[in-house]
């Protein structure tokens, strides 16, 4: 029988890329194959360009993946196991899946059989290049530590804006030299904020009106852009490293945006834990540099984030129905009028778009209090959470993608099951010899025991969500529970209650949607539900 195979190559850097090598690993792979007399389709290649195999997300390898889970290949050929993850946990991870479909792994390098023994040694090797990864990384920091010491290596290849790189030796702190260009803008945006002239975003403002680009080449200017400029110590002719120190971020990601990766946040280290490397030419004058440092700190505590002059129960839970930004609480009129506003209403330099958002401003009061009596609602008849839990239970509230991929299952199999009758027909009226019958039958079959496979394991993910409709007991406690206490409830405990109970709030005009949230068990009522985002810090 014809062994159908798929060929998988990676590169990790664009370097790599760019020199062909992942063309190499190719060449090899299809001379493999010729030589095995194997079937192989050319969308059944996949390649990762520029992709680290220090993690499993790549896109080729998802589609590599896919097509195993579907029983489309019989076997996959890689020059060898760091090509196809570096860490031997996901080696494992990667060849057990792969097993259980009934799909094998071919190494041309290092070449494995079913044997314990080239199992261990498969775990030894991957162990090895794990650590050998380690060691390497940890000896580049150590060298670049010991290079900024010695001032001889730039902690930035980017220079800031307002100085220039020498383009043979780009990290050498002695090729630095000012743009005389950008230098007069960055005197003027010192000169202006230390003197009062313009404020953040009066400079960012008066920078877009003179057709200044930013040092990233936008129209725009951030005034997170500007406040960086007015920090930098490089302005002064000292070049520093280790000013920053990334951590997980502490501010919540958008309930109405998609799932993606962690985004870490920068902070700024003390003085102290600095490593000065080097002396470069001076922009601005230390006298100037400490007036706009002053200055900075000071309007640091009369940041909006600082003002806590009113109570708003829906603060950071409304969202824009419209353009799904966030809306923001706001006061007007000396706090005689309080809304709800759509981010993307504000000034180009918040919002970071030149067109602003149609959306119409939410009353803060009416919206607070529509909110409240309807939350007060749900708990005092949680009828309508027991009938979206039977809902569920009945599979009828499936999430959307779920969903889809029962339906795009339940017809695969349907065309599966057509071609076995036809086949079958076929044969019967003797248009196709039996060995031919038999070899598409086994593959036909081999595919739908596959997506058989696939079905079980959808089914047991709507299984578990089916299980939690029975909890609907302890939903029902934990409603009878709060709605004691409702109407003595005071800000602080509405507050408390609305972050529990209510992921999002979206506005739009004069339709307005909530989605809660409700606790399954004890346990679930200490944690809000957008921390379980896995992207939320």
């Amino acid at each position: 029988m014809i062994q159908r195979v798929a060929l998988y190559a990676r590169v990790s850097t664009t370097n790599q890329a760019q020199a062909q090598t992942i063309e190499q690993q190719l060449e090899r792979l299809h001379a493999q194959v010729e030589q095995q007399q194997w079937e192989l389709k050319e969308e059944h290649i996949f390649r990762d360009e520029g992709q680290s195999g220090a993690r499993l997300k790549r896109p080729g390898l998802d589609s590599l993946r896919d097509i195993v889970k579907l029983a489309e290949v019989d076997r996959v050929i890689v020059t060898s196991p760091d090509r196809l993850a570096r860490n031997y946990v996901h080696q494992m991870v990667l060849l057990d899946e792969w097993e259980g479909c009934g799909c094998e792994v071919i190494f041309l390098d290092r070449p494995m059989s079913d044997d314990p023994h080239d199992r261990l040694l498969l775990q030894i090797r991957g162990a090895v290049a794990e650590y050998e990864r380690t060691l390497v990384s940890e000896r580049m920091r150590r060298g670049r530590l010991a290079r900024y010491r010695a001032g001889t290596l730039l902690p930035w290849s980017k220079p800031p804006y307002g100085f220039r790189l020498d383009v043979e030796q780009p990290r050498d702190p002695a090729g630095v030299r000012i743009d005389e260009s950008e230098a007069a803008v960055v005197r003027m945006i010192y000169s202006s904020y230390a003197q009062g002239e313009l404020s953040l975003c009066g400079l960012a403002k008066y920078l877009q009106q003179q057709g200044i680009p930013t040092p990233s080449g936008k129209v725009i200017w951030s005034v997170s852009s500007l406040r960086a400029m007015l920090k930098q110590p490089a302005y002064l002719g000292k070049v520093y490293a280790n000013r920053y120190r990334y951590r997980e971020p502490k501010l919540r990601r958008s309930a109405t945006q998609p799932l993606g990766q962690v985004h870490h946040s920068v902070e700024e280290l003390p003085f102290e834990d600095w490593l000065f490397v080097a002396d470069i030419p001076a922009i601005i004058a230390q006298a100037q540099f400490d007036i706009v440092k002053s200055k900075l700190a000071k309007n640091k505590s009369f940041a909006k984030r600082n003002n806590h002059a009113h109570d708003y129960l829906l603060r950071a839970l409304v969202s824009c129905g419209k353009c799904q930004a966030a809306s923001q609480a706001r006061a007007l009129n000396q706090g005689k009028y309080r809304y709800y506003v759509c981010a993307g209403k504000g000034n180009a330099i918040h919002s970071r778009q030149l067109d602003k958002c149609p959306s119409r401003f939410a009353p803060a009061q009416q919206l607070d209090e529509r909110v409240w009596q309807d939350l007060c609602e749900v708990l005092n008849h949680p009828d309508s959470i027991s009938q979206a839990m039977e809902r569920a239970h009945g599979g009828h509230w499936l999430p959307q993608e779920l969903r889809a991929r029962r339906d795009h299952l339940q017809q695969t199999q349907a065309s599966l099951d057509k071609q076995l009758s036809r086949l079958t027909e076929a044969y019967l009226v003797e248009v196709i010899p039996l060995a031919e019958y038999q070899r598409r039958r086994e593959e036909l079959e081999t595919k739908r025991q596959g997506l058989e496979n696939l079905q079980d394991q959808l089914a047991a993910q709507v299984d578990q969500r089916a299980h939690l409709s029975q909890s609907f007991a302890s939903v029902e406690d934990f409603c009878q529970r709060i709605r004691q206490g409702l109407a003595s409830a005071s800000f602080a405990q509405k507050r408390q209650l609305v972050e529990l109970l209510i992921d999002r709030v979206l506005v739009d005009d004069e339709k307005v949607e909530i989605r809660y949230v409700i606790p399954l068990t004890p346990e679930s009522e200490n944690i809000r539900f957008c921390h379980l985002r896995s992207d939320y810090r």
